[in-house]
């Protein structure tokens, strides 16, 4: 019986890149093949439905933006 290592995905922060414009990355996508993109909230929505096949995770932490969007509003 082999043991498998199943790692926890680290949280996305400021240098993670979209890999589509370069923008902040609030998602990857791990791939079936071991490969992982990264993108911003709306280049993750755009391909969406294309990458179902092909991926094996999510990490979706674009709850993040509307976070900051309230915690900008209260310090005004």
């Amino acid at each position: 019986m082999s043991e498998q290592l199943i790692l926890e995905p680290t949280p996305l922060n400021a240098v993670d890149r979209c890999d589509r414009c370069g923008a902040q990355a609030y998602v990857r996508a791990t791939l079936l093949n071991g490969g992982e993109l990264l993108f911003c909230a709306h280049h993750a929505k755009q391909y969406a439905e294309g990458l179902k096949p092909v991926v094996a995770a999510i990490q979706d932490e674009s709850a993040k933006l509307s976070v900051s969007s309230t915690a900008s509003a209260q310090d005004e």
